[in-house]
């Protein structure tokens, strides 16, 4: 393995994106995230790739759309707002079944909002970006070393199920610095692109990258064959990490930036004498039901911690199904909650 170094996790995504063999990226500047495409302009000519700064973020997304359709790796990142313009471009890649890159580097919202970190995009990505039947693939890393990990695991796992991925991250974990390791040689690993319209040069059939279908039957066909394989990428995919949950009381639920400040007052609860765990979400899309179906059988309540208003308590509360407490702490509007303040919601909910 490589020597660690110390990047931005902004840095550390563009980084991890040419050694994934992404040579193609489309974007449009917009803080948190601009440090990603700057480093991106300087590295993607001297692999040979193209860095395009287009006029708008509706016009990089489809971009990303174009490139991705002829079988390349393509990539685009943003943060909150940017990530709204891009919607209707992510719906047309997820109806064309062509897999690509989305990275959101999230801000407060809505509207302009802040350039402070959020995690208020939870619904965003895994609920509505984007009008029509269809689901991306949500990674949420909560380090450097995992932003730069997870570029390859979205590329590979987007093109094994045709469909788009994104990497929900924040303000926070893209402007912090942290040692990061890659490794000295990447195998990349590409799915079939035989479905690609990459040319056919007289030897097979015109592939058409399309999303529209005139007949009502066609179209619902098509969905209902999408979610078959929607159904495979929840019992194939989901992860999660689990910490000190084997015996918890409380286990308190979180994911990103959130979860590092979680661990902290998990720690700190054990330290006085509180059984207290966390369980982080690592696939936002699929929900890790199964894992967290896990700590059902010790835990006496659950706090989810979020950087929003309460978004993914949602999902908690489902996979629960009424069998235990579930309470919800947050800070919003580009607030990072504090070790202290979860950790007085765990006391609070021990008493």
């Amino acid at each position: 393995m490589s020597e660690k170094v110390l990047m931005k996790g902004n840095e550390a995504l563009g980084e991890a994106a040419i050694q994934a063999g992404c040579r193609h990226f489309f974007g449009y500047p917009i803080t948190p995230q601009t440090e990603l495409s700057a480093y991106l302009s300087k590295k993607m000519p001297k692999v040979g790739g193209t860095f395009l700064q287009a006029e708008s973020e509706i016009a990089a997304i489809n971009m990303v759309l174009g490139a991705a359709g002829s079988g390349v790796r393509a990539m685009t990142s943003s943060s909150s707002p940017g990530i709204s313009l891009k919607s209707e471009g992510v719906s047309y890649i997820a109806g064309s079944d062509v897999p690509a890159v989305i990275i959101n580097v999230q801000r407060g919202g809505p509207g302009l909002g802040s350039i402070q970190p959020s995690q208020a995009d939870y619904w965003q990505a895994t609920k509505a970006l984007g009008h029509g039947d269809f689901q991306l693939f949500v990674l949420a890393p909560s380090t450097v070393q995992e932003m730069a990990d997870f570029v390859a695991l979205a590329f590979e796992t987007a093109e094994k199920y045709r469909m788009p991925a994104m990497i929900l991250s924040d303000g926070m974990l893209g402007q912090m610095m942290e040692p990061v390791v890659f490794p000295d040689s990447t195998e990349i690993h590409e799915g079939d692109k035989s479905w690609a319209a990459s040319g056919h040069k007289n030897q097979r059939k015109h592939n058409v990258v399309n999303s529209l279908y005139i007949e009502a039957k066609d179209l619902e066909q098509k969905v209902v064959e999408r979610y078959k394989r929607y159904e495979l990428v929840k019992a194939n995919e989901q992860r999660s990490e689990s910490y000190l949950t084997e015996d918890a009381d409380i286990v308190v639920v979180a994911f990103g930036a959130s979860s590092r400040v979680s661990r902290s007052a998990v720690n700190a609860a054990r330290a006085k004498g509180i059984k207290a765990g966390l369980f982080r979400p690592i696939t936002l899309w699929p929900y890790p039901v199964d894992a967290l179906e896990k700590t059902i059988g010790t835990a006496k309540k659950y706090l989810v911690v979020e950087m929003n208003m309460g978004q993914m308590i949602e999902d908690v509360k489902l996979a629960v199904n009424g069998r235990k407490p579930v309470e919800f702490f947050g800070r919003t509007g580009g607030i990072i909650p504090t070790p202290q303040e979860v950790l007085a919601q765990i006391e609070a909910l021990a008493k």
